[in-house]
């Protein structure tokens, strides 16, 4: 389970922020870890806060966009100190947890975390499924990045000891369920869905992104299957189709 997880971090400024996420992943068995435009990398300082989790630099891929790096993802989380002002389905580091690994037995699931100073962009929180807060003192709720996915990935290693705990003999082989739709077949539904609501003009283009948000986190708390959304740009081709008649 621990296996199909990937931290993802994005246009990380401070190279030893990278090392000491390495080292945060590796003391709890995570191993896949994808920068979005970091500002230098390779660096002897990430190799040097590492302190022996160079393999994990090593096999690190470097991504040109979030889309890149989430590409295969059933499930997205973002995790953000900030509040939204579009409240996004959110989850504590716990219950993060428990969410990732039940998906992660079945997809690949990527948890995104921010720029240093300024976290995730409302653009980059509408790519993911919920929004991931770790609880901690309101007067200084600050957390250093490495720290932040130290906590997750704490959760994390806990919560799959537990799930492999459970697993009696008898439920060791699982039945297959429906695939989940991945990350870019979500945005290639979004969009199809968007080009359809503007075609018949219920989303006013001059003025889109409120609804469009609400419309996405509404599809993204379904977590639809693949199959779903097949079903669903069916339906909006064949409107198309009547549309040009």
């Amino acid at each position: 389970m621990l296996a199909n997880i990937r931290i993802v971090l994005v246009n990380t400024s401070e190279p030893g922020n990278i090392g000491g996420v390495a080292r945060a992943m590796k003391n709890m068995h995570l191993e896949h870890l994808m920068l979005v435009q970091p500002e230098l990398f390779p660096s002897a300082k990430a190799t040097a806060r590492a302190s022996g989790a160079d393999d994990i630099l090593a096999r690190a891929s470097v991504c040109q966009s979030l889309d890149e790096a989430i590409a295969g993802c059933g499930l997205v989380l973002g995790a953000s100190a900030r509040m939204r002002r579009l409240t996004w389905p959110q989850v504590d580091a716990r219950q993060c947890a428990e969410k990732v690994i039940a998906e992660a037995r079945h997809t690949p699931v990527a948890i995104v975390f921010g720029r240093e100073h300024s976290g995730l962009t409302n653009e980059e929180l509408e790519r993911c499924h919920y929004l991931v807060n770790i609880p901690s003192n309101p007067a200084y709720s600050s957390l250093n990045l490495a720290a932040a996915v130290q906590v997750i990935a704490y959760e994390l290693m806990m919560a799959a000891q537990q799930a492999q705990s459970l697993v009696s003999p008898a439920e060791s082989t699982v039945l297959p369920q429906e695939a989940p739709a991945t990350a870019e077949q979500m945005q290639g539904f979004f969009e199809h869905l968007f080009a359809v609501l503007a075609e018949i003009g219920f989303l006013n283009t001059e003025h889109p992104r409120k609804m469009s948000r609400r419309l996405k986190r509404l599809f993204n708390k379904a977590q639809l299957e693949k199959v779903e959304v097949n079903i669903l740009r069916g339906i909006l081709a064949t409107m198309q189709k009547k549309l040009s008649e």
